[in-house]
């Protein structure tokens, strides 16, 4: 796994220096690319000896097929989502905007305004979807997150195999993935589930480092964190994890206070270390190495309401999961008998609930699928070591119903994307019906933009938000300078600015609430 996470790692570095030195252009990433994975299947992972023994089939027991097969049901009814068009806000707003536009610049670049600000922030994902733009459209970057949530399946599984036996660990597994946010996003080109495998495969090398007392380890770790921060930029926050981790584990071997701290600080030289690159890229762009934090206002305010917080688990729009706040008494029971080897898992997961704690009222359960892993380890931990058969077969079928009801809800959610997949609906039928052009979406439904702008043209847009499915050559308002030039005015759920009052309507979309102007096609300045 960690070998595996410092390939896509240093790959998507690859990328951020092609994007720095102006390179970005399909073919040499293609190159790139197929040279890159092709050396790396030969020489270091030497793929003619490759074999993952993590389960034999012939020896399970009929439970631990029960799970395996609602794992598979699950994958599959999230993979019918993977393969139609991308509706999702966040992935339409700069998920995957941004590296459209670096590739359609052929650089990686800074954009004003208060649009798209996430541009300077580190953006590993985002620089493996600009990869899979020069092979395919959004629906291959879709891809590339669902193997995400995939290989983060296998990262747990082989973490709790530390802890459990094989049908607890693919109970953990099960519990974590039918987890209806984990679903809602497996489906879209979101960055989450990237976060998730960087951060669960440092929490497997930091463990093994406690078990083997190997340095290398101990670095190994940081470094999946530093690519976990790399990919979302809350992960900064997940040093605090680690922090209080080297504490109890170095002092728990006696190691002085000034060892310790000199651990700490390695661990947190190393994790910031890898993420570098973005804050210098950020820094010389803005002047701030976490930019947009501490430089705009982002209308987001810290909710310490425990109510809310709880919320999250069963009434948010996609819930992270009602086993885990059923498991949670469990797990603080086991706590007080854990011994020296589980006790940094209730470590890591205490600390990342407060961490979330002070995170859910910006990005809602989504901020928590990182540390997830943990969560559901513990909570198939806190089913195994209950004695009373009654009592854990009933917590059993409750783990059992919710897989179920997640499989069905989301195979209903699903379902849209099938008359597109089929091909008995055309990819502009889908879109059209399915976006939201009342909250920012965009999508040429007639084709008008197509068929009339050339690539010579210039359109400034007002009021429009999610732009990857703009297909003509555009300036947006939001960071448009003096001196940038252009012959048509577009407006989405806005009317049109005073000083263009005099330009002439030549085109309403009534089902996008989009205006197109201009004054007799003459090229104007700002």
């Amino acid at each position: 796994m960690y070998k595996l996470a410092l390939v896509i790692g240093i790959y998507s570095y690859l990328i951020f220096s092609l994007g720095v030195a102006g390179l970005l252009y399909k073919n040499i990433i293609a190159i790139l690319t197929v040279f890159y994975f092709v050396f790396f299947a030969v020489f270091f992972f030497k793929i003619k000896k490759v074999s993952f023994p993590l389960v034999n089939l012939e020896k399970l027991s009929n439970f631990s097929k029960i799970l395996l097969t609602l794992i598979f049901i699950q994958v599959a009814v999230n993979f019918v989502g993977v393969v139609g068009p991308e509706i999702s806000f966040d992935a339409l707003w700069y998920h995957l905007t941004l590296p459209k536009l670096y590739l359609d610049n052929h650089v990686l670049f800074h954009i004003p305004g208060n649009l798209l600000y996430y541009s300077d922030m580190p953006k590993l994902m985002e620089m493996l979807y600009v990869g899979t733009f020069s092979f395919g459209d959004e629906i291959l970057a879709k891809s590339v997150h669902f193997v995400f949530g995939i290989l983060t399946l296998f990262a747990i599984f082989k973490l709790s195999r530390k802890f459990l036996s094989v049908e607890y660990s693919l109970l953990s597994c099960l519990i974590f993935y039918s987890s209806l946010v984990v679903s809602w996003i497996s489906i879209a080109a979101y960055v989450d589930l990237a976060s998730a495998f960087f951060e669960t495969v440092a929490m497997l090398t930091f463990l093994s480092f406690i078990e083997t007392k190997d340095k290398k380890l101990f670095f190994s770790s940081s470094v999946m964190l530093g690519l976990a921060i790399t990919t979302k930029l809350i992960s900064l926050l997940s040093l605090s994890i680690y922090i209080v981790l080297i504490w109890y584990v170095l002092r728990k071997r006696k190691e002085d206070i000034g060892q310790v701290l000199k651990n700490v600080f390695l661990f947190i030289c190393v994790s910031v270390l890898i993420a570098a690159p973005w804050f210098i890229f950020s820094y010389l762009n803005t002047g701030n190495p976490v930019y947009p934090f501490f430089s705009i206002d982002l209308g987001q305010k810290l909710d310490l309401n425990i109510f809310n917080y709880l919320k999250q688990f069963i009434f948010a729009p996609d819930p992270i999961n009602i086993f885990y706040l059923i498991s949670l008494p469990l797990i603080a029971i086991g706590f007080k008998k854990a011994d020296r080897k589980t006790t940094p898992l209730y470590i890591y997961l205490a600390v990342s609930l407060v961490i979330w704690f002070l995170t859910y009222s910006i990005g809602g359960s989504r901020f928590f699928v990182a540390y997830l892993g943990v969560f559901s380890i513990l909570s198939a931990k806190s089913i195994e070591r209950i004695k009373d058969k009654y009592l854990k077969l009933y917590l059993l079928s409750i783990v059992i119903f919710i897989s179920i009801i997640s499989i069905g809800y989301r195979g209903l959610a699903n379902s849209k994307y099938l008359p597109v997949v089929l091909k008995s609906q055309s990819r502009e039928e889908f879109l059209t019906k399915n976006l939201n052009f009342n909250f920012g979406d965009f999508y040429d439904s007639d084709n008008y933009f197509k068929e009339n702008i050339k690539t010579t043209d210039k359109v400034l847009l007002y009021g429009f938000h999610n732009l990857y499915y703009v297909e003509f050559p555009f300036i947006d308002s939001s960071f448009v300078k003096k001196g940038n030039k252009f012959n048509y005015v577009a407006t989405q759920n806005t009317q049109i600015p005073q000083r263009f009052s005099n330009w002439k309507l030549i085109h309403y979309n009534k089902t996008t609430n989009v205006k197109l102007y201009t004054l007799d096609k003459k090229i104007w300045e700002y």
